[in-house]
């Protein structure tokens, strides 16, 4: 499935807007998630379901804003983990998605951003306005069997999860350590020993999603999205 046909699933499962509905995106660091999922928004922005103004029915909230803030991790003794399950605030994530679906229409929910040229998380960074049908989240733990994030799954209606090619994954992810500021031997060492077993403990966690994505998905533009779902539940995309 090209990412066309990914947007006409998403957009059947906004149904017709009358309720606020929550997409998660899982995978393991560097799978490809946030391109997925900003690529989702451009392509339905401008194809709302009936009654619902193009552009800001759909919104994008990653979890990588509940990141804990790095005088946190030291305090936690957690700051050489970065990124690990336990290096973030579950439990804010989960009322925050909570907040979404219960889809108050006087409301603008405010969430935290992770901004990258920082490595910092920063609050109340993305606003997410009554308008919003549909929002796309995503991040590692979504579907975690794990007491802290087993409330994050609850709150959404379906999850994919990413899963490319494991070479282009761990080279994706080497690359974008090095953008944001460690040196190539540095970058490599953290991918193999921080985030790889972070990413066993993701993919442990495939068989729970509601479809499996390959890495195809974005070769090209496609045909505008329609109506009408274009793979059940547990397929590949």
């Amino acid at each position: 499935m090209r990412l066309a046909g990914l947007a006409a699933r998403a957009l059947a499962l906004a149904g017709d807007g009358s309720r606020r509905t929550l997409l998660g995106i899982t995978g393991a660091p560097g799978a490809g998630k946030t391109t997925l999922a900003r690529a989702l928004v451009t392509a339905l922005a401008d194809v709302p379901p009936p009654g619902a103004a193009p552009g800001a029915w759909v919104a994008h909230v990653p979890m990588d804003g509940f990141h804990l803030a790095d005088v946190a991790l030291r305090a936690l003794g957690r700051a050489g983990r970065k990124g690990a399950p336990d290096t973030f605030d579950a439990a804010g994530y989960a009322a925050l998605l909570h907040r979404l679906r219960a889809d108050d229409p006087s409301v603008t929910v405010w969430a935290p951003q992770f901004e990258r040229d920082l490595e910092q998380p920063l609050a109340g960074a993305i606003g997410v306005p009554p308008a919003a049908r549909l929002v796309v989240t995503e991040g590692n733990y979504l579907l975690l069997d794990d007491p802290a994030w087993r409330p994050v799954a609850a709150e959404l209606d379906e999850v994919w999860f990413c899963a490319p090619d494991e070479r282009l994954r761990l080279d994706r992810l080497v690359a974008r350590h090095v953008e944001f500021g460690k040196d190539p031997d540095h970058a490599a060492a953290w991918v193999r020993d921080v985030d790889g077993p972070n990413a066993a403990r993701v993919a442990a966690t495939a068989g729970r999603a509601d479809l499996v994505v390959t890495d195809d998905v974005l070769t090209g533009p496609g045909p505008a999205p329609g109506p009408g779902r274009s793979a059940g539940p547990g397929q590949s995309a």
